[in-house]
């Protein structure tokens, strides 16, 4: 099982858990969870006029063996509007534009997607429960 928490921050509510989401989904080959702004095929959502968030942003997605990688899509622009990074204990990562990252087994983390113009993020925390 993947669990997912997200919480969008602006520099005026930095710390506030208000409009935190939740998702999950079990550990089953081809499970997704996707963070971004359509609704329609995104587990979590920001809000519509954050632009530097794509339609779709963030993939979730479940390997044969229940492992769980995580994935920047490419959006329509050739250069993102955000930074993506990757939090798990003490290590610290950036995430390529378009590029893939294994998940720790039985682990948990953060991922925070930062606005480039605005005080403002995308702050994902994930724990696969093994």
């Amino acid at each position: 099982m993947l669990e997912l928490t997200m919480a969008a921050v602006t520099a005026a509510d930095a710390g506030a858990t208000a409009g935190m989401q939740m998702a999950d989904a079990p550990s089953d080959p081809d499970a997704v969870l996707r963070v971004g702004r359509d609704r329609s095929v995104c587990r979590l959502s920001t809000p519509d006029d954050w632009l530097f968030v794509s339609r779709v942003h963030l993939e979730f997605r479940c390997g044969a063996d229940g492992t769980w990688q995580l994935s920047w899509l490419r959006g329509s622009q050739p250069d993102p509007s955000s930074e993506v990074r990757l939090t798990i204990g003490e290590h610290l990562q950036s995430l390529p534009y378009g590029g893939t990252v294994p998940l720790p087994r039985g682990g948990s983390g953060e991922v925070v997607v930062q606005d480039r113009a605005e005080p403002r993020s995308v702050n994902v925390g994930f724990y696969h429960e093994a």
